[in-house]
């Protein structure tokens, strides 16, 4: 399963205090080539007592729990630099979504939901689809190389990337990478008028450190796509609106697109613009469509509809995230005109969602996150 692991197997603690997900857990992780588990644990202070001997890389981790929380064991993992990951196992509430955010706030990797109103065999399925993946992402991430690179090793070096054509024909080695800049795409038409943004895994931190960053006047409205299920983009548009100067919120069906709002994609739900009934406005349509690339909001569904109305007009930014949704939509986005962004892989918690469309060509300009918000204000406004 993880093809960059050499020397040993990546280490895995469960903790849940329930017994039916520990041990259905348990059972998946055990079945995973490149994978070891090395114990449970039915709360976070047992858990802690364990880490010493078990030396994990990774935990699963439920966040309610007696005696100690999973807030509470990453606050102390965080405290004593333990240099440990963790996949949180969350459930779809109000309260869980809002401590599921914390728990990304405080170095968690990313998380799963626990199935709802599913047969046992059901519920394992569902565990096993999204929990296989995030720890193959996990391997591969930033934080295993930050995390593992001092142990004994896990992970080989990271790989060389292709060249990127983006106009340079060069390697990010070689250049940095703000200096990995393209001629404008064709058919541009000048400022932009419009901001859209395709992020996934690690996205919630780092829309917390880019958009306050954006000024209250920015001029233009911005939709995102962060992958999220429902609830959990309501608390999110909440936190986020608390600490930007442009007003955050979830978007409503329906709507009419305004100046200086962010619209959060409605996790559960699909998110695009069309045409407002005076032929001159554009609003929000929330739908019930399916996927794509097994994503619901997806980020090419609303790449896609955004080129229809902004021609030459887009400022598109792909951000840290796994897969490769998003690639498709730039695609269409490239075509039309757009200018478009791309977090660069040193930055990126997981470097999948930009590593496409950079090997693509499709990619304007590459840069660090911190570098992110200041590139948008000129696209908008100095381009």
């Amino acid at each position: 399963m993880i093809d960059m692991l050499t020397k040993r197997k990546l280490r895995v603690l469960v903790v849940d205090d329930t017994i039916v997900y520990r041990k259905a857990v348990s059972d998946i992780i055990a079945e995973l080539p490149g994978v070891e588990l090395v114990g449970v644990a039915h709360n976070g202070k047992i858990a802690l007592s364990k880490i010493t001997s078990l030396q994990p890389d990774l935990l699963t981790l439920d966040i309610e729990m007696p005696e100690m929380n999973g807030l509470e064991v990453l606050a102390e993992l965080q405290k004593k630099h333990l240099g440990i990951g963790a996949i949180m196992l969350s459930t779809l509430t109000a309260d869980g979504s809002e401590m599921t955010l914390r728990a990304l706030e405080l170095g968690a990797f990313d998380f799963i939901l626990k199935p709802q109103s599913k047969s046992l065999a059901e519920g394992k399925n569902e565990i096993k689809r999204l929990l296989h993946p995030m720890i193959q992402a996990f391997a591969r991430s930033k934080v295993a190389f930050t995390l593992l690179g001092k142990r004994d090793t896990i992970i080989t070096s990271r790989p060389v990337l292709p060249k990127i054509g983006i106009g340079t024909g060069i390697t990010v080695s070689q250049r940095t990478q703000t200096d990995l800049k393209a001629s404008p795409s064709p058919g541009r038409r000048g400022k932009s008028e419009i901001v859209t943004i395709g992020i996934s895994t690690g996205g919630p931190n780092a829309l917390t450190q880019m958009l306050p960053h954006l000024p209250g006047d920015l001029g233009v409205p911005v939709l995102i796509v962060q992958h999220m299920p429902p609830i959990f983009t309501k608390s999110l548009a909440q936190s986020l609106d608390k600490k930007c100067a442009l007003t955050i919120k979830e978007a409503e069906d329906g709507e009419s697109l305004k100046n200086n709002v962010v619209y959060l994609a409605p996790g559960g739900k699909q998110m695009r613009l069309q045409a407002g009934n005076d032929g001159k406005n554009r609003v929000i349509k929330i739908t019930n469509d399916p996927p794509e690339n097994s994503c619901k909001p997806s980020v090419d569904y609303l790449f896609r509809s955004v080129g229809d109305y902004y021609v030459g007009r887009t400022t598109a930014v792909i951000m840290t995230g796994m897969g490769s949704d998003g690639t498709k939509g730039l695609e269409i986005l490239k075509q039309k005109g757009s200018y478009i962004i791309a977090q660069s892989e040193e930055t990126c918690v997981v470097y999948g969602m930009p590593k496409a469309p950079i090997e693509a060509g499709l990619v304007d300009v590459i840069v660090p996150l911190n570098k992110i918000a200041d590139e948008i204000i000129k696209s908008v406004r100095l381009f």
